[in-house]
């Protein structure tokens, strides 16, 4: 193994942000940054900027250079990334010489399970499920908010403002919450709309915690959207068909609080994800570099 192949990089780029890391053969971190936003769909260009800048950062911590790196195997999962086509343009602008692009789904999946079988639910602004079973991976959801994205940040946030509307109807229940999300916007019905005509998935998003708490401190309307997102993630599981041995993982900002809402029969299962996106997208670089 010549110099440049010493090292493994892995990329993890998403929608709030992108995080590179560099390793040595023993898988000990060598290099570690952080870049802005890294959407393929959503910008092309900003997600190369920024996902350059990272690597360049990371290379930098290392003590090494951008040369130093290019024949180095290296995953990069992105968000984004919808078709063979995209990953092969996006690694055309990588001045890496052997990196596979593929989605951000695929490293948070072998990032959380590893080689245990089983599903992951990651559910942060957006969500999806995956089910493993050997080297096949079937994933349900992840649809984006206007066609899917059940229980996630952004679907709770929409789901709650969308009660709020009926509260302020007649047709259900006031609750603490609900007054106080309708308080913030003056209780004025032309803001809410306002608001929701053109609010983002990380808008509606920043609702989530506030559901999340008055659930579990008892409110009736938050406990009604959480019960629903629950109800999307038990029959994806149940879809699923785990084995008996298949574990059920939790991950992203918002998933672990779903854990109480569950089926018992998948809290049983419930386990710690092995690591991160980061540490999935680097078993996929080392795995390249075995690779006869």
């Amino acid at each position: 193994m010549n110099q440049s192949s010493q090292y493994l990089i892995g990329m993890d780029g998403g929608g709030t942000g992108c995080r590179v890391a560099i390793s040595d053969a023993d898988g000990k971190i060598v290099g570690l940054a952080t870049g802005g936003a890294a959407n393929y769909t959503s910008d092309h260009a900003g997600t190369a900027r920024n996902l350059l800048h990272a690597l360049a950062a990371a290379a930098s911590s290392a003590g090494l250079s951008l040369d130093q790196l290019a024949e180095a195997p290296a995953h990069i999962g992105l968000a984004g990334i919808m078709s063979p086509k995209d990953a092969a343009a996006f690694a055309a602008d990588m001045p890496l010489r052997h990196a596979t692009v593929t989605d951000d789904q695929l490293i948070a999946v072998v990032g959380a399970l590893g080689d245990r079988d089983g599903a992951l639910v990651a559910i942060g602004t957006g969500s999806f499920v995956a089910v493993k079973h050997g080297d096949d991976i079937r994933y349900l959801g992840g649809w984006g908010l206007q066609l899917g994205d059940q229980a996630s940040g952004a679907w709770i946030g929409r789901a709650i403002l969308q009660r709020c509307a009926m509260v302020s109807d007649g047709l259900m229940d006031r609750s603490d919450m609900v007054d106080a999300l309708l308080a913030s916007f003056d209780s004025d019905a032309s803001a809410l709309i306002a608001f929701a005509r053109h609010a983002s998935p990380a808008e509606y998003a920043k609702f989530a915690p506030v559901v999340l708490d008055a659930a579990e401190a008892g409110d009736v309307n938050a406990i009604a959207v959480m019960a629903e997102g629950a109800d999307y993630l038990n029959h994806c599981l149940h879809a699923a068909q785990l084995a008996d041995k298949d574990v059920v993982c939790l991950t992203g900002g918002i998933g672990p609080r779903f854990a109480q809402w569950l089926d018992g029969s998948f809290q049983a299962r419930l386990t710690e994800p092995m690591g991160t996106a980061l540490d999935g997208a680097l078993h996929l670089a080392r795995q390249m570099a075995r690779a006869p």
